[in-house]
């Protein structure tokens, strides 16, 4: 018997969805977004509206880390909560544009498997290796991206907006590093929770995300293979949140050496 508040998939125990408005349609695989090619019309749209809808899963996991563990240190409740007003500020910012070029809240449908997954961990460290560490690292490899390819396409404003959202995203990867390397130092037992959410997160995304290039998803689009989707590492900013040098070679390798800062790593 599921505990209420969790479900089961696959064998896995996940948690339920946090509520969202009834405009808003929750899928869980990648081919049941509506994700287009390109940059400009309803691809922008669409992208403007999940960015801004993982930013509120995004407070949502961070709100439940503070309320759910009450005896974690005052110094890391406070990042918690600091990270919840980044990420409020970030969704106004982005529904804003969203609304400037033509979208609307609910226009396309959303995940919250971030949440699903996060948020099935019993263990602070576990979710802050799964969100900040993984899953928001990995965000500011997307943004970063993201932001070159609007601005190369005209579009200034959205371009501004999004580099702007990579510096807050910058100390929620950076604090997390700090406060999980903290941790494990006063309690070498908790590497065995660092472990253990990160093969949770990795068995979650070989459930949910596509196996095979050419798949297609719910508005025709053919979506690349999973090694095709890596983006390009974001040097730069992991070194600013404070990877070190060698989990950054780590990160390259898994990615195929791809990189926004065409510059050596220090030896």
């Amino acid at each position: 018997m599921t505990e209420i508040g969790y479900f089961q998939v696959d064998g896995m125990t996940l948690r339920e969805e946090p509520a969202r408005e009834n405009c808003f349609e929750i899928v869980y695989r990648d081919a049941d977004m509506h994700e287009y090619l390109g940059t400009e019309g309803v691809a922008r749209r669409e992208t403007l509206h999940r960015h801004m809808t993982n930013e509120m899963t995004s407070i949502d996991i961070a709100a439940a880390c503070v309320a759910e563990f009450p005896d974690a240190p005052w110094d890391l409740r406070m990042e918690l909560a600091r990270q919840c007003w980044d990420e409020a500020r970030h969704v106004r910012a982005l529904h804003r544009r969203l609304v400037e070029v033509g979208g609307y809240k609910g226009e396309f449908p959303i995940s919250t498997l971030e949440w699903s997954v996060t948020c099935a961990l019993d263990t602070l460290i576990g979710r802050l290796t799964t969100q900040n560490r993984t899953l928001e690292a990995g965000a500011m490899d997307v943004v970063g991206g993201l932001a070159r390819n609007v601005r190369a396409s005209g579009d200034e404003d959205t371009a501004c907006l999004l580099e702007a959202i990579l510096a807050d995203e910058v100390q929620h990867v950076r604090f997390a590093n700090r406060w999980i390397k903290k941790l494990v130092a006063d309690d070498r037992r908790l590497l065995m929770k660092v472990a253990h959410a990160v093969r949770f997160l990795m068995a979650a995304n070989a459930k949910f995300q596509i196996r095979d290039g050419g798949e297609v998803n719910a508005v025709g689009t053919v979506l690349q293979s999973p090694e095709e989707r890596i983006p390009a590492v974001n040097v730069a900013d992991r070194k600013l949140a404070e990877f070190s040098d060698d989990e950054i070679h780590e990160i390259l390798s898994q990615a195929g050496f791809r990189t926004l800062v065409q510059e050596p790593l220090a030896a």
